[in-house]
Formats: C-alpha cells, sequence, structure tokens
C-alpha cells in the first residue's frame, strides 16, 4: 500500500515515525505506555494509520526490540572491532561507544531490561544479547594476549560495570567520570593509557557532543 491516504484524509505518517513514537513512549513510560491510541494522539494521526505499517501492537513491539539491538548490541560489538594501536587504546574505544550520545543508546537499554523483568521473552533476548556482548569483549581481550580465564573475567568486568551505570541510572557528571577512565582502563586491560591517548579520547568525546 502507498502512505498516501487515497481517501482524501491526508498523510498516514510513516514507519519511522511510529517507531520513534514508540521509542519515546518505552523510554519515558515504559512498554505499558507504548500502546496505539495515545502513539497516534501524539503523531496526530488516526488510529487506523497505525495499520499500513504494523500488523498489530506486537508487531511494534518487536521491532523495538529490533532497533533495541541496532542501536546497543550493534555498535558495541563494532567498537571492540576498531582499529586500535595498543590494548589501552582498544578500551578507550569501547568507552566512547558506552559515552557518545547517538552510539549506544543508554536509555533505550534501561528502559528494555525493565521491560524484560516482565516479559520472559524479552529477557531471553537480554540474555542472548548480554552473552554476544561479552563474547565480543571476551575476543578483544585475547586479541590483546590475555589468557582464556583473564579475557574473560576482564570482558565481564568491563560489561557489568557499564551496565551497572546504566541499570543504577548513576547521576555521576561527565568530568568525574572522565578522571576515572585512565584507572579504569588499567584496570580492565592490566596497560595504563599512554597521555596522548587520554587526550585523543576526551577531544573525540567533546567533538561528538558527550562531554
Amino acid at each position: 500500500m502507498d502512505a498516501q491516504d487515497t481517501a482524501g484524509t491526508g498523510w498516514r505518517g510513516s514507519r519511522d515515525g511510529w517507531l520513534e513514537a514508540g521509542y519515546r513512549a518505552l523510554i519515558e513510560g515504559g512498554v505499558d505506555a507504548v500502546k496505539i491510541m495515545p502513539l497516534a494522539r501524539q503523531l496526530n494521526l488516526s488510529r487506523t494509520s497505525f495499520y499500513w505499517f504494523f500488523h498489530d501492537r506486537e508487531a511494534l513491539l518487536a521491532a523495538l526490540l529490533d532497533g533495541w539491538h541496532a542501536r546497543t548490541t550493534v555498535p558495541l560489538i563494532a567498537a571492540t572491532r576498531q582499529y586500535a594501536e595498543t590494548p589501552a587504546e582498544a578500551m578507550l574505544n569501547v568507552l566512547c561507544c558506552f559515552l557518545t550520545p547517538g552510539v549506544f543508546d543508554s536509555r533505550l537499554e534501561f528502559a528494555v531490561r525493565s521491560w524484560a523483568l516482565q516479559d520472559q521473552a524479552v529477557a531471553d533476548r537480554v540474555t542472548v544479547a548480554d552473552a554476544a556482548r561479552i563474547a565480543a569483549l571476551t575476543r578483544m581481550m585475547a586479541h590483546w594476549g590475555h589468557d582464556p580465564m583473564s579475557a574473560d573475567v576482564r570482558a565481564r568486568t568491563i560489561y557489568l560495570v557499564q551496565i551497572g551505570y546504566i541499570s543504577m541510572q548513576s547521576s555521576e557528571d561527565i568530568e568525574t567520570r572522565l578522571s576515572r577512565i585512565p584507572s579504569y582502563v588499567q584496570i580492565y586491560t592490566g596497560t595504563a593509557p599512554e597521555p596522548r591517548e587520554i587526550a585523543r579520547f576526551n577531544a573525540r568525546l567533546r567533538r561528538d557532543g558527550a562531554a
């Protein structure tokens, strides 16, 4: 079907528009806030417009989960594979992913983890994502010479700390967090970052709007 209303009632919106409204509702009010009629009112569209793009509410929720994967797991795994000359630089790539707005969507991550508390299917999907993310971090650590056990433990330490920041909705200001980055890198990798690496990291965050 054409997304344009041929009956003369005007524009029916777009799939992306409905999805973004769904994301906002999920982040701001939880999964129970993701309902067709309230979303239609927000978009100033008719309820029936929704069905041009999604079969039902469950289809929208499934699409939101796919988007969560794209906005969290995909960029994190990509960050573990970015070019780095040292293990410290590799770790800084990962931390930059978590800290940069628009890369790893922390608010969406929190919303989906909250959703998982009341939906076993979502919880199962979160478990799969956790395993994939930890595996990527473990491979990164193994690449830099850590034995299998050390690589696994370091990967879990990295991941659980970062998810802890999200789950606890830490209010730590960015300057405080940045001041701790060199120590985190040394703990995670066993290697202290060079001042030039930290300088590049901070400049990158400022450029991308995180600091």
